[in-house]
């Protein structure tokens, strides 16, 4: 691929039927960076320089670690108290890591806490309004993987046979 040449290699892929995509711009089974525009839309995200976090880092940081998304899932059905919340995530967290992710959640405002003064307290946890709209969010990522966990199982198949096969050369 010469320099400036910005392609993306997807197995099998054709640019037949993609409006705008000369199929001669990229090599066989690649699609260029014009095609793949027209195909999937504007970037995500378009930082003015790639030292620019677009203000994005620190709220990926939060869901993208191993027990936000979960929280979520399960507070989306309604208010739970504590004990029940970590009954329902699946993979056993402990006291200690739902407590801080709870609070972490809470200070960014996607999730509610209060408490009853009864002995002992009682303390239930509900998403509030953001925290409901990060539902349709992670509902989308969820259909998503869904839908491509066939072609995601066939593209770890076929890298983790060229990595084989180059490793017994």
């Amino acid at each position: 691929m010469s320099a400036g040449h910005t392609a993306v290699t997807t197995p099998g892929a054709s640019t037949a039927g993609v409006s705008g995509a000369a199929p001669a711009a990229a090599p066989e089974g690649e699609v260029s960076a014009a095609a793949l525009k027209t195909l999937v839309g504007e970037p995500v995200i378009a930082c003015e320089t790639p030292q620019d976090e677009c203000g994005v880092r620190d709220v990926l940081d939060r869901l993208g670690d191993k027990w936000s998304v979960y929280v979520v899932v399960e507070l989306a059905g309604g208010v739970l108290r504590f004990k029940e919340l970590q009954r329902r995530i699946h993979g056993g967290i402990s006291q200690r890591m739902l407590t801080l992710t709870v609070r972490r959640l809470e200070r960014d405002g996607l999730v509610k806490r209060t408490v009853h003064p009864t002995i002992p307290p009682q303390v239930e946890y509900e998403l509030t309004e953001m925290g409901h709209s990060l539902t349709h969010l992670i509902k989308s990522l969820a259909d998503w993987s869904i839908a491509h966990r066939p072609a995601i199982a066939a593209a770890r198949e076929a890298y983790d046979g060229a990595q084989e096969t180059a490793a017994s050369r």
